[in-house]
C-alpha cells in the first residue's frame, strides 16, 4: 500500500488527477472504475482541464461507475449518471457508448446485477478503480456489516450514509434508500486501485482502512490485501496514520 500525505483537497485533487493521467497516457484504452460524491469533483476538474490543454485523450477509454441509486433514473439531476455526465463526461470526448453506470431503474435489480457484473467481465476488468471512502468505511455502496458482499448487488443504505448524502437532495427524506453497487470482488479484482480522501470526517475510517483489523465491518479495510494501491489523502484525512507516506508525484 503506497501513501501520498498532501496538504490539503486542491493537491489530493492534483496527484489523484496525476495518477490517472498516467494510467491514460500508458493504456489508451484503459477501463477505468469511476467514484461520484464531493471528493472526486477536484480531480475531474483537473482531468478536464487537461484534456482542454491537449494533453489526455479519453477515446478510446471505458468506465464502469461503483454504483447508481434505485428508483432514480439516468434523466434524474439527483442520479449518479447525471452527476458522471456533468462533472466529466459531456467535458470530455469519452464517447458515450463507452461509459458504463448500474440503471437505477431496471425493473429486476437482481437482474441487472448480473447484467453489470457480465459487462466488466466482457471489458476485460478494471485497470484502475478510483474509489472514496465514506465516513462508516464504505467504499462504493459496500456499507459495514457481517460478511464481505462479493460482486454487484441490491443494498439497503445505512442511515450514515442516506445523512452522508442528503446535501445532494432538497431534504434527507428524499434520499433513496436503495442502491446497486458493484462488489468487494468487482474492486478487488481491480488491477490497481486509486483510494482519494479530504477531511477530519474520513480520519478515523482511513485509519481503520490502513492500520485496523481486516473486517467487513470497516469494508475499505479490505484493500489491504490488494497488491497495488494508492491513497492520497490530506493532512486532516491521515491525522490519525502514522506517518508513513512518500512524497508527492
Amino acid at each position: 500500500m503506497r501513501i501520498y500525505r498532501v496538504k490539503n483537497y486542491d493537491a489530493m485533487s492534483r496527484q489523484a488527477a496525476n495518477i490517472i493521467s498516467a494510467q491514460i497516457i500508458l493504456k489508451p484504452d484503459s477501463v477505468l472504475g469511476l467514484a461520484t460524491g464531493s471528493t472526486p469533483i477536484g480531480a475531474y476538474r483537473q482531468l478536464i482541464d487537461r484534456y482542454r490543454m491537449g494533453d489526455l485523450d479519453f477515446s478510446g477509454i471505458r468506465s464502469v461507475n461503483l454504483d447508481e441509486y434505485l428508483g432514480l433514473s439516468a434523466d434524474d439531476p439527483r442520479s449518479y449518471a447525471c452527476f458522471m455526465r456533468k462533472n466529466l463526461f459531456d467535458a470530455i470526448n469519452i464517447k458515450p457508448e463507452n461509459t458504463f453506470i448500474p440503471d437505477g431503474c431496471a425493473t429486476d435489480p437482481t437482474e441487472e446485477c448480473a447484467r453489470y457484473n457480465q459487462l466488466i467481465r466482457a471489458l476485460g476488468g478494471i485497470d484502475l478503480q478510483l474509489l472514496g471512502i465514506g465516513n462508516n468505511g464504505h467504499i462504493g455502496f459496500n456499507e459495514p456489516g457481517d460478511c464481505f458482499a462479493k460482486e454487484t448487488h441490491p443494498v439497503r443504505l445505512t442511515e450514515n450514509t442516506i445523512a452522508a448524502n442528503a446535501r445532494f437532495f432538497s431534504s434527507v427524506e428524499e434520499v433513496p434508500k436503495y442502491a446497486i453497487s458493484t462488489g468487494i470482488k468487482n474492486i478487488m479484482q481491480a488491477k490497481r486501485i486509486l483510494l482519494i480522501a479530504s477531511g477530519t470526517a474520513k480520519a478515523e475510517a482511513l485509519f481503520s482502512t490502513i492500520c485496523g483489523p481486516i473486517t467487513p465491518a470497516v469494508p475499505a479495510s479490505i484493500l489491504q490485501l490488494h497488491e497495488n494501491v494508492t491513497i492520497v489523502a490530506d493532512e486532516a484525512a491521515l491525522a490519525l496514520v502514522p506517518d508513513q507516506t512518500e512524497e508527492p508525484l
